[in-house]
């Protein structure tokens, strides 16, 4: 699966979220400045040709799903950053984050809960 470029990524959360778009329902949603329709269009064709979106016909226009779920691209980009810059330790990944994010202390205890319930299942 290919990353996606940043306003690859935006468009591609817009359509995560609605699960069916039609071109103006992506600008909308889409951070100010908006682009114009005709480079959401562009960018839009182009996940298509990647395979992220399908396009529906209805009418004389096209309405977009995702092909590619959000949880299947989360895990291969959190795959990607624990393999290029934790040496694929997850471990180091977790401690890394536990550190930087400066966690609650209840978020610690979620931590810790989500590793004792991996731990025993």
């Amino acid at each position: 699966m290919q990353k996606l470029g940043k306003r690859e990524e935006q468009i591609m959360q817009v359509v995560w979220q609605l699960q069916h778009a039609f071109i103006k329902d992506i600008i909308e949603l889409l951070p100010a400045p908006q682009p114009h329709y005709n480079s959401v269009a562009t960018m839009v064709k182009i996940l298509t040709d990647k395979g992220f979106l399908s396009a529906e016909k209805i009418g004389n226009t096209y309405r977009y799903s995702p092909v590619v779920t959000l949880a299947e691209y989360r895990q291969q980009d959190v795959a990607t950053i624990k393999q290029k810059y934790f040496g694929n330790s997850l471990t180091k990944m977790i401690t890394h984050f536990a550190k930087e994010e400066n966690l609650s202390d209840q978020e610690l205890d979620e931590l810790i809960q989500v590793i004792k319930s991996q731990k025993s299942s």
